[in-house]
């Protein structure tokens, strides 16, 4: 579940950022975040179908809902270091005019 929850999303991100004219949300660093996480679950994958053979089909429902709890832990961690590093870095100026706003009325 891990795996397909962070490819889906990446998959998902991707295809915003490509249709996207401009790149001022900076999907390109959420994009390699969700990439990396998916490459790494994928090698999880691997070893653990080299481990368990047939039985890695057939998780039990408490894996299954464990696993689904770590993707989407993955996401939210992965979408909040974007969005942080969005507002640092305020490529549109809101933050910095917002700012400048409350110190004039101030």
């Amino acid at each position: 579940m891990t795996l397909l929850l962070t490819v889906f999303t990446a998959v998902f991100v991707t295809v915003k950022w490509y249709t996207r004219k401009d790149d001022s949300l900076q999907l390109g660093f959420l994009i390699f975040m969700l990439w990396g996480a998916s490459i790494m679950w994928l090698v999880d994958a691997v070893f653990e179908y080299i481990e368990l053979r047939a039985e890695y089909f057939t998780p039990s429902a408490e894996d299954m809902l464990n696993d689904s709890f770590l993707g989407l832990s993955v996401i939210a961690l992965a979408l909040v270091v974007w969005l942080v590093r969005l507002l640092i870095t305020d490529p549109k100026g809101v933050v910095r005019d917002s700012l400048r706003k409350q110190a004039e009325d101030f």
